[in-house]
């Protein structure tokens, strides 16, 4: 009698497996429907390719304002496999989940939800991805990509910060060999380094 109960619970457990895979399945065909017809809307030419431009008319960055031009450049940028400066379905759904991500990311550091994150929001968000920088530099980086001279950062200049400073130490972890912090490089080697960023 145990044994039949023990397999009997087997059988329950097993159709919940199924029933919840089924039901994951079933999500990721509605969440790629509705995926489509974003990017239709979105595709205004219907050339399947959105465009820089179809692109930053389509993005809100909860403030009313224009998406950063270089902010949706650089998305375009990283998933634009093809290099014809848009992106296609299949890349639109990699473009969407990296937004919805840094999304979250930005909901978590906005705490007053006002749209922005200020100097000591940032701080957290970027100390969270590992980052150690001084309170000046926090300083600089708000002064950089605050757009609208409010002293905060908007979710689509926060996402072209994170992209920045992840370019940024890209490029220095190649010339800190020694992975000590500190590099010497020469005045070419510099230039070539700030223009593989911009």
């Amino acid at each position: 009698q145990q044994q039949q109960q023990q397999q009997l619970q087997q059988q329950q457990l097993q159709q919940q497996q199924q029933q919840q895979q089924q039901q994951q399945q079933h999500n990721g065909l509605q969440d790629q429907g509705f995926l489509w017809a974003v990017f239709q809307r979105v595709d205004r030419d219907r050339s399947g390719v959105i465009s820089e431009n179809e692109l930053q008319q389509a993005l809100s960055n909860g403030t009313w304002t224009p998406f950063n031009p270089k902010t949706v450049k650089s998305l375009i940028g990283m998933f634009d496999r093809n290099n014809r400066g848009g992106v296609d379905f299949n890349e639109f759904l990699g473009l969407w989940k990296y937004i919805n991500d840094w999304q979250n990311i930005f909901r978590n550091y906005d705490r007053d939800n006002s749209g922005f994150i200020d100097k000591n929001e940032l701080k957290q968000a970027l100390t969270s991805f590992g980052y150690r920088l001084s309170d000046q530099f926090y300083g600089i980086l708000v002064s950089k990509f605050d757009r609208q001279g409010r002293g905060q950062i908007a979710f689509d200049d926060f996402i072209q910060c994170c992209i920045v400073l992840q370019r940024l130490t890209d490029v220095f972890r190649r010339y800190d060999t020694d992975q000590d912090g500190w590099i010497q490089v020469s005045y070419e080697q510099y230039l070539t380094m700030v223009f593989n960023i911009v």
